[in-house]
């Protein structure tokens, strides 16, 4: 009988073992490819092939385009060779400023960047627009070719650049030999695994995350830091920030002078901050619902304990955003009404278009990140920056690398820039689990995305909403972020969206130049806009939105107290330690 149930349960043992081998081969091409699929790449070039070999019509346009552009490129590269004044056939891209240098308008390099531009354009022709390919295979076609275009600009190469020609010679190679030494120090610290060449200059605790308070309860998953009050007087409302966990919390209280921590504290606030663990292999279960539970929740039950009988501004920011949508649609659903706000920072609550990171969220791409965190428990933090800084790499790759390499120039170290090297890890199950159940299957959107074993809805929460999206944010692009108007029913939305990118148009301290937003509110039984259409009806705002946000948490407020203590001893929540805490500093 044991030996028939053995035999019977063969096939399941089989199974795994061969399971475990596939999952290995993926972690090995994983590695090889840095965590690109090709698999995924492979069919979205074949997909692109077969629909384009089956479009003659396509194939003359792009034969008559290629003529065309030759042609232009010709006449332009004679022009400017006889009276040295061409008018340029293409102008780059908004944004991109590889060719901002005087010395691309001489020849003969101003035919080599206009010829590179129009081979540039040409390309995006040649991999859009093709009938019956698929939307993300067009992407990754596009994507792909553009990554290539990016690393083979003329720019990068050293006799093609005149700034790096004209540098070479004025200083007499001294910036090759700076930049020589740049590179071997950056060569080295990577492969010791350490952090960025200046970082060393900020230190959490010391001039990072420095507003003072107290961490006042922690458990698995986080600690929750009461800060302390610089007014004799708050508003009763508290204000429960959290950050996504694959960041630490100090985006939001960086230098004293952009802390938008201190900013409300300063403004008679009562600020508590999650700070969330940085989880290693021996974590790899834990999922979102842990996060909900543990981190979330267990947040809002102690400060109702601390402070009771008041409701709570929540702010979530980034992931921690979409874990906030889905902690408080689950409490309106179950009757809880202990908020008095919900505000999201660059927060998508729909995934049907993500922008170029779209790229990385098909079957296969997924699957192979989920091998490759199988192995380690967790998705490292160089995995998730490698992959966000290959979506803009001829800025934060190629550009920088002919900055600091061959220009000589060393980038000097911001508190940002120290921030951005501090990343954590996310648990292998919760990653999957947003990879799969957010991005592929958008059920968060659709209304199927369970909690306790029921759906929740967006729709639920009738508390004021205040959505903050960011213009040149390619992380959380901002017409995904505006969708929340499709799913919000709350008794009123209050949508900006700021200049700057994902972490500059939320770090917006006050007093900074060149800042801008746009600002509207939306309440009930009014009519939507698209966005398009919004923004351009929508005023632009000089300034900073930060003290626009604090006058309407005030405003959603009902009134002021005297400050709090810090904690409740009372009630168990004794003050363990001083802000930042203690999991700040797992590395």
């Amino acid at each position: 009988m044991e030996f028939s149930r053995r035999l019977g349960d063969r096939h399941l043992l089989d199974s795994d073992a061969l399971e475990n081998i596939d999952r290995m081969t993926n972690v090995a091409l994983g590695q090889l490819s840095g965590g690109i699929s090709p698999a995924s790449l492979a069919m979205a070039y074949l997909d692109w092939t077969v629909h384009l070999a089956a479009s003659p019509g396509k194939q003359f346009q792009l034969a008559a385009k290629a003529t065309r552009k030759a042609m232009r490129l010709g006449a332009y590269a004679l022009s400017s060779a006889i009276t040295g004044n061409a008018e340029p056939t293409i102008k780059p891209l908004p944004g991109d400023h590889r060719f901002d240098h005087p010395g691309w308008q001489r020849f003969p390099y101003n035919v080599i960047y206009q010829g590179f531009l129009l081979n540039q354009q040409w390309w995006h022709n040649a991999t859009t627009g093709i009938r019956g390919v698929s939307k993300h295979g067009e992407a990754a076609v596009w994507f792909t070719a553009k990554q290539i275009l990016d690393m083979t600009a003329p720019c990068n190469m050293p006799l093609l650049n005149p700034e790096i020609v004209e540098t070479t010679i004025n200083e007499r190679g001294a910036n090759l030999s700076r930049g020589a030494q740049f590179y071997g120090e950056d060569m080295r610290r990577s492969l010791r695994d350490e952090k960025p060449a200046g970082v060393e200059a900020f230190k959490v605790g010391e001039n990072l995350a420095i507003t003072p308070g107290k961490v006042v309860y922690r458990n698995l998953l986080m600690e929750l830091i009461q800060y302390s009050p610089t007014t004799d007087t708050v508003q009763r409302e508290p204000v429960l920030m959290q950050s996504a966990w694959m960041m630490k919390y100090y985006i939001l209280d960086l230098s004293p002078h952009n802390s938008l921590v201190k900013y409300l504290v300063d403004q008679g606030h009562t600020v508590f901050m999650i700070s969330w663990l940085n989880p290693g292999a021996e974590h790899r279960n834990l999922g979102m619902e842990d996060y909900r539970k543990l981190g979330t929740l267990a947040a809002i039950n102690a400060i109702s304990d601390i402070l009771p009988g008041r409701k709570i501004h929540t702010v979530g920011y980034c992931l921690g955003g979409i874990l906030l949508t889905i902690v408080a649609a689950a409490m309106a659903r179950d009757g809880d009404d202990r908020l008095a706000s919900v505000t999201l920072f660059t927060t998508m609550t729909d995934f049907t278009d993500v922008g170029e990171i779209n790229v990385f969220m098909d079957a296969s791409e997924v699957t192979l990140l989920e091998d490759m965190m199988w192995q380690k428990g967790y998705l490292g933090h160089k995995q998730v920056s490698g992959g966000f800084q290959m979506l803009k790499s001829a800025d934060l790759i190629w550009s920088k690398m002919v900055r600091e390499y061959y220009l000589g120039q060393r980038e000097p170290m911001f508190d940002l820039m120290a921030w951005n090297a501090d990343g954590t890890r996310m648990p292998y199950r919760q990653h999957s689990e947003v990879l799969r159940r957010l991005y592929v299957d958008n059920e968060l959107f659709q209304g199927k995305y369970l909690v306790d074993g029921r759906a929740i809805s967006i729709s639920n929460i009738h508390v004021p909403m205040f959505a903050v999206a960011a213009g040149a944010d390619h992380v959380a692009p901002w017409h995904s972020v505006y969708k929340l108007h499709l799913q919000s029913d709350a008794t009123e939305l209050t949508f900006v969206l700021t200049s700057g990118g994902h972490n500059v148009g939320i770090v917006n301290e006050p007093g900074r130049p060149r800042r801008s937003f746009q600002l509207s509110v939306c309440r009930e039984g009014e009519r939507f806009l698209d966005a398009e259409t919004w923004k351009a009806k929508t005023p632009v705002y000089q300034g900073s939105w930060w003290p626009v946000w604090q006058q309407w948490l005030q405003r959603h407020s009902s009134g002021n107290e005297a400050a709090p203590p810090m904690g409740a001893p009372d009630k168990g929540y004794v003050p363990l330690c001083d802000a930042p805490g203690t999991y700040i500093y797992q590395v």
